[in-house]
């Protein structure tokens, strides 16, 4: 496997100098942030370090190879399904210029989300679903990139509620959109994670989605038992349970990265950092991902 990072953590700095820090502190790969350039609609979102409509490939490819990195995707985490049929256009047209420029610079995957309309039920989100993912999946065929989706239910906050703004958070549910569109370009950007804080098995489903995983992110979460015997799981799920940093959550990283290796995953795993214990200075920004590093390298080999 090769380790990196989402640039979302540096969200202040170029894109020159996120691949610097990659290459300075032996990362292998970096999942670049290309939302639209503005403001950013969330925490951790609005991060741009490739504008895909306005970028130069050849000073990209030429700053990567010089540091020795290689870009593990190109990330943007919008609602393709979302409820205004005007934002819905914009976020499937900007994730079409994601899998084109992906194309022009030789990376092999784009990172995403399904979207959900949080007010409706998961058939209804699923017809929403026919009438808008076999276009993009097409799309994405025909420039021969795979379209990788992270399973985070985005369930997060109240206006998020009930359902969340990410239909692909549990295995019944990935089972069926890989049934719907059948296709080699279509996957997971799998993260242990958003099992965790769901009272899920996350290791299970790397052997049944093996040749699903297309893109892995290394984030940790810690369910705060007493605030969830207090609160009960119909609650926003942030009253009890936390993004941390891997290793120091509840994911048991040995086993789940033994099952990576178990079905010959050797692609490209990124840390997510997400914990807000670490987001008080550019010192601490830092430290939580060379902590992360240092953490995974026990099982993951570094850049030499």
């Amino acid at each position: 496997m090769n380790l990196g990072f989402v640039s979302a953590i540096l969200a202040d700095r170029s894109f020159n100098e996120v691949i610097d820090f990659a290459s300075e502190n032996k990362f292998s790969c970096v999942e670049l942030m290309c939302w639209p350039k503005g403001k950013a609609e969330r925490r951790y979102a609005g991060v741009t370090h490739i504008d895909v409509n306005d970028y130069d490939v050849q000073k990209i490819k030429e700053s990567i190879s010089s540091r020795g990195i290689s870009i593990s995707g190109l990330g943007y985490y919008p609602n393709p399904l979302d409820a205004d049929l005007e934002k819905r256009e914009v976020y499937v047209s900007h994730l079409k210029k994601l899998i084109s420029a992906a194309k022009e610079l030789d990376i092999s995957v784009v990172n995403t989300f399904i979207g959900r309309n949080h007010t409706s039920s998961i058939d209804d989100n699923f017809a929403e679903f026919r009438k808008v993912w076999p276009d993009l999946v097409k799309c994405a065929e025909d420039n021969g990139i795979k379209i990788a989706i992270e399973n985070c239910p985005m369930f997060f906050t109240q206006d998020e509620w009930p359902g969340g703004q990410n239909l692909a958070s549990t295995p019944a549910i990935w089972r069926r959109m890989f049934e719907e569109i059948d296709s080699d370009s279509f996957g997971l950007n799998y993260d242990p994670s958003h099992l965790v804080w769901q009272q899920m098995d996350y290791v299970k489903p790397v052997y049944e989605f093996k040749e699903k995983l297309f893109h892995v992110h290394f984030k940790d979460a810690k369910v705060y038992d007493d605030k969830l015997n207090d609160v009960g799981i119909m609650a926003v799920p942030l009253d009890y349970h936390s993004p941390k940093l891997p290793g120091l959550g509840d994911v048991q990283w040995g086993k789940f990265i033994s099952a990576l290796t178990d079905v010959g995953y050797n692609g490209d795993a990124c840390i997510e950092v997400e914990d807000k214990a670490f987001e008080g200075s550019p010192e601490a920004i830092e430290l939580s991902l060379i902590q992360s590093r240092d953490f995974l390298s026990q099982y993951v080999p570094l850049r030499k």
